[in-house]
């Protein structure tokens, strides 16, 4: 079965409520897993980056509007009891190795990769050394770049799964290029899923899972037109309900690929081959 993701990124706009309330929607769909960031502002940017202007609801630079929608160890806490609650696993993609090393101890199944981290050496050596499943999303990056990755995950023995991705957001829907995901799974020989930024709902995500994608990451938020770099690329409420719903029916419609004669079929196989029998 398609392995389902709720990716909050930055959407909740460090609001904890709003963060619950994509939690909701993401367990109300079916989804099977929700995801969020976590990033040390001061590590990953440079000053003149954070100090450049910005206006936002939050102020008037960089610095202002990315500090604010971070969370802090006390709300992923209530994130963490939350989605407990929820009965809904939940993990992060962390940006830098302090973040990193911070959310190990909330014991989380699945670790990410965003595409933006994929040739950060010491932060991949540091997330395969926990040996949890990781989900590597693969978008701005060369096919060297992934080998490169995928070379640290097997050295230290950690089970991963690539992402097909296009970071940009929203995505063209002409550069999705879905064929890489046979691609990737004929030569990395690894589950390879499918991480989309496009504005509609399943014009991507669905042929992608027929192209072999086994897991589906979405944005979702609760509303596409709030403030914020991701939510014009992300799902609301009904969007995430036709996506997982079409999916799931994807999954049985492609079936095993093991021919049968199905019980429905012979009632017919009787009376329309009686003349030969």
């Amino acid at each position: 079965m398609t392995f389902i993701i709720a990716e909050l990124g930055t959407n909740h706009m460090g609001d904890i409520h709003i963060a619950k309330k994509i939690i909701d929607i993401a367990v109300s769909a079916g989804c099977d897993a929700v995801k969020l960031q976590k990033k040390d502002v001061e590590k990953i940017y440079t000053k003149e980056f954070l100090d450049s202007p910005l206006e936002s609801p939050w102020g008037t630079t960089q610095r202002e509007m990315r500090l604010h929608r971070e969370f802090s160890d006390s709300d992923f806490k209530q994130i963490n009891s939350y989605c407990q609650k929820k009965k809904i696993p939940w993990f992060v993609s962390c940006w830098d190795v302090q973040s990193q090393i911070k959310m190990r101890k909330f014991k989380t199944k699945y670790n990410k990769i965003a595409s933006a981290m994929l040739i950060h050496k010491q932060l991949l050596e540091t997330v395969a050394k926990e040996k949890k499943y990781t989900f590597i999303s693969t978008g701005m990056s060369s096919v060297k770049d992934i080998e490169n990755a995928i070379k640290i995950f097997k050295k230290f023995k950690c089970p991963f799964e690539l992402m097909h991705c296009h970071s940009s957001y929203p995505m063209p829907i002409h550069e999705a290029n879905l064929s890489l995901i046979p691609f990737y799974t004929n030569k990395f020989k690894c589950k390879v899923g499918y991480s989309g930024h496009e504005a509609s709902a399943t014009n991507i995500s669905v042929p992608a899972v027929m192209l072999g994608a086994t897991s589906i990451e979405r944005h979702v938020t609760i509303d596409r037109t709030a403030y914020g770099h991701d939510q014009s690329a992300s799902l609301e409420f009904h969007g995430l309900i036709q996506l997982v719903r079409d999916i799931r029916l994807l999954t049985k419609i492609i079936g095993n690929g093991k021919k049968k004669i199905w019980n429905s079929e012979l009632p017919n196989q009787s009376k329309l081959r009686q003349k030969f029998v």
